[in-house]
């Protein structure tokens, strides 16, 4: 066992980035969300005023992503997220150019295919066990969205996912790029796809006191009651810099570096005073070859949960002082989409850098007095000089990921 315990982190003193590692660039998006489907969509909603209660996706027609609409019901609803989202992202990008054998899939999920389990279950008690559909286990399998894009596209380097809960969507993202810059592949199509707000799930989160009363979400407010359940999917197109070049990709932005590091602590509760996730962030800056004053805008994790909330802010004010950079919880429109939640944010960062803007923490009028005084985006949208970004993702079972996205690179 560790000498320093739970609760404990030693400095891990690590090396800076090294500078010869390939370099990893972002040239394609896609996204469906409750505030919109599509990059234009969803930022569109990120600068709206969010509706109450659980946020799901009303407007999504899985056959339009499907040769037919036989495929498209074989094929569970946070799957059939994933699908659309390559889809998308894969658009944007143009041709590839690849090698298949240096291509691959790596997405992330707290849950899976949720909604196919719980409808199965109901046909085995209430109906009759032998019209349980034969496609039950690979609809409900976890990894049924990453292998149904590698077949789909024939990318034939590693296909894999990730499942660390709330923290999904960006380790996904941040192990992708790892492979890249490692020169295992050239391209690797990542992101994370959640659709579990089905009535038990929502039932669940209610009876663990962790969904909001109000319906409403408000990150780092004195009156946070809790988070609000959500549906989304999100797929980024990664890709090594000269690769991109040589082919006159549109460049978006560049995932500069990544961390992944465990509380140790509690299965739903982030450590007092947040040391798992500062730890988590300097491996980041580190890993990126950054310093805490390079960074510019935080997204953070920001689920509007009493316990979380403070953590967060109280990590964000140990690295990098008060009131630090702009933080902004695109939670209060998006919802909290679980293994998803990471992925949606991650393409939030790159549309800031984009449109210099950051968009506000819908929900927050009062920042809680209690927590340490960070500069939280309120109000209306910020103007900004991108720069070298965060995105923050703490999940159930003390996992924590950050990822440092950069603006497109000179």
């Amino acid at each position: 066992m560790p000498s320093s315990g739970p609760n404990s982190w030693p400095d891990p003193a690590p090396a800076a980035r090294p500078r010869s590692r390939r370099r990893v660039v972002v040239t394609g998006l896609g996204v469906v969300a409750p505030c919109g489907i599509g990059v234009a969509a969803y930022w569109e909603g990120l600068l709206a005023e969010p509706p109450k209660g659980e946020r799901q996706v009303l407007d999504f027609v899985a056959e339009d992503y499907f040769d037919s609409p036989k495929d498209a019901r074989r094929t569970d609803r946070f799957a059939q997220f994933a699908i659309a989202c390559a889809a998308m992202a894969l658009e944007q990008a143009g041709d590839l150019h690849v090698n298949p054998a240096r291509a691959g899939v790596l997405l992330g999920t707290g849950v899976g295919g949720l909604h196919t389990l719980e409808e199965q279950i109901l046909v085995y008690y209430q109906k009759d066990p032998r019209r349980v559909s034969p496609f039950l286990v690979p609809m409900m399998m976890a990894n049924a969205g990453a292998a149904a894009i590698s077949m789909r596209y024939g990318f034939q380097g590693p296909c894999e996912t990730t499942v660390t809960a709330c923290a999904a969507g960006t380790h996904a993202v941040g192990n992708a790029a790892r492979l890249i810059m490692d020169d295992r592949c050239d391209v690797m199509l990542t992101g994370g796809s959640e659709a579990s707000t089905t009535a038990t799930a929502l039932q669940g989160f209610t009876n663990m006191t962790a969904a909001s009363k109000t319906g409403i979400c408000r990150p780092f407010d004195r009156d946070r009651d809790g988070l609000i359940m959500a549906e989304a999917g999100a797929v980024l197109v990664l890709e090594e810099l000269e690769h991109a070049r040589g082919r006159g990709a549109p460049i978006l932005g560049e995932v500069m570096g990544s961390a992944s590091t465990a509380d140790a602590y509690h299965i739903t509760a982030p450590s007092p005073g947040g040391g798992g996730a500062v730890a988590c962030i300097e491996l980041a800056l580190a890993d990126a070859g950054v310093r805490a004053g390079d960074i510019r805008h935080i997204n953070a994790h920001g689920t509007s949960t009493p316990l979380n909330d403070a953590a967060e802010a109280e990590a964000l004010a140990k690295v990098f002082g008060l009131p630090g950079p702009a933080v902004t919880s695109t939670k209060g429109v998006t919802g909290h989409a679980l293994g998803a939640a990471g992925a949606i944010e991650a393409v939030a960062v790159l549309l800031a850098i984009e449109h210099r803007l950051i968009p506000p923490t819908a929900g927050l009028r009062n920042l809680d007095p209690e927590l340490p005084a960070i500069d939280v985006v309120t109000g209306g949208p910020r103007s900004w000089e991108p720069g070298p970004s965060l995105s923050n993702s703490f999940g159930f079972g003390g996992h924590n990921g950050t990822l440092v996205i950069g603006p497109p690179p000179a």
